[in-house]
């Protein structure tokens, strides 16, 4: 605190702000644990308790405080200078030296551990705790893991040589995954695999399968079929053999690794960035679509300056007298603003991906609009 904030009214301003947020960040993530548990309570059934029911609901709050937070710092700081303007404490600042600029400075100090805790939240532990949440509740419910489809995950991959060692070759393989039980364990697993021609090959059922360290699958309980054209005196006359093995193990290369099925546990913009990029690469290799998740992506470089961005959005509210209007009056228009900065940010992130623009202005466009709108706002009250 005394190395960050060396100067007196610093450490006021900072003081005021971090205790006003950590109570209102506090309001709005049991105000929403609440909504969300009721929102669970109608998926209990068999195994999955009411307790079970909360704690997948406990588990998911370090993602949630990560998108509460800077709803949280923009009414906090609102609320601190909105109060200091009513006891005239911001224009004795002012008149003792407190500038725009170092008004701004001093926000953006404030901002730094909370941009620090912010990442650690949704790089490490929102992200574990989220896949943990999903693995609680899928076992409790006894259903498949990271997708909604009844059949299970599906994951397209590509093929290797025949005996599964070596360089990839021409063709494709489409994995389904029937359940996922940790990082390392899967079960019901079914895989199709097509020549360079799409035409099928490999038809491989495996009761279960484990990842060892040197990258590979080990199935277990592996029936395979396979369909093998056989000579033909007439070129439109094509005839098909299939014939099928039984195998109690057998060992399979494969670039679907445990932490690209972890990946497919949680939402994209739940994930962290190591594992959107390692996805997106896994997308890009096998030629799918990865617009969302690079937007995902986008979305979390640019996060920590919304959390800036928000903070100096309050700022104009400092500079306003309390003739203007009563605090209560100016933290329900800070709640309004903080609103309207989340759905303008989902609406263009829908508009975006349906428009095929590039990730990078999609995301970034939303926080430069509302930052002009602090800038034209603090410009205006600053002349009056």
């Amino acid at each position: 605190m005394f190395i960050l904030f060396p100067k007196i009214y610093e450490k006021y301003i900072a003081r005021q702000i971090y205790t006003n947020f950590f109570f209102i960040l506090f309001a709005l993530i049991s105000l929403f644990i609440f909504f969300d548990y009721l929102n669970e309570v109608n998926n209990l059934r068999g195994n999955y308790s009411n307790y079970l029911a909360f704690i997948h609901i406990l588990l998911k709050s370090p993602s949630r405080l990560v998108e509460l937070i800077p709803m949280a710092g923009l009414i906090g700081a609102i609320y601190v200078f909105a109060q200091m303007a009513s006891q005239s404490e911001f224009t004795i600042l002012r008149m003792a030296g407190l500038n725009t600029s170092k008004g701004l400075w001093t926000l953006f100090k404030v901002g730094i551990p909370i941009i620090l805790a912010t990442f650690i939240l949704s790089e490490w532990v929102g992200p574990y705790c989220d896949t943990k949440a999903e693995e609680l509740r899928a076992q409790a419910l006894n259903e498949a893991l990271g997708s909604n489809l009844k059949t299970g995950t599906w994951i397209k991959d590509k093929l290797a040589d025949p005996d599964q060692v070596g360089p990839k070759k021409a063709g494709i393989r489409f994995v389904n995954v029937g359940t996922i039980k940790n990082r390392g364990e899967i079960a019901a697993i079914r895989m199709y695999e097509f020549d360079e021609n799409r035409y099928l090959q490999v038809i491989r059922e495996a009761q279960s399968g484990s990842y060892d360290e040197r990258g590979f699958w080990n199935l277990k309980n592996v029936t395979e079929t396979r369909v093998i054209e056989q000579p033909k005196a007439n070129p439109l006359d094509t005839q098909y053999q299939s014939v099928k093995n039984t195998f109690l193990e057998q060992r399979l290369q494969s670039e679907v690794t445990p932490d690209i099925l972890a990946v497919l546990l949680i939402s994209p913009e739940r994930m962290s960035i190591l594992n959107l990029n390692r996805f997106i690469n896994h997308l890009e290799d096998n030629k799918q679509d990865n617009q969302t998740y690079k937007l995902a992506l986008w979305k979390k470089l640019v996060y920590p300056f919304t959390i800036l961005v928000m903070l100096c959005l309050a700022l104009p509210f400092g500079y306003l007298h309390a003739r203007s209007g009563g605090i209560s009056l100016k933290v329900f228009g800070g709640i309004i603003l903080g609103m309207s900065f989340i759905l303008f940010n989902t609406l263009f992130s829908h508009i975006g991906l349906l428009g095929s623009w590039p990730p990078m202005y999609t995301a970034i466009i939303p926080l430069g609009v509302y930052l002009m709108i602090a800038i034209i706002s603090l410009i205006w009250v600053s002349r009056r």
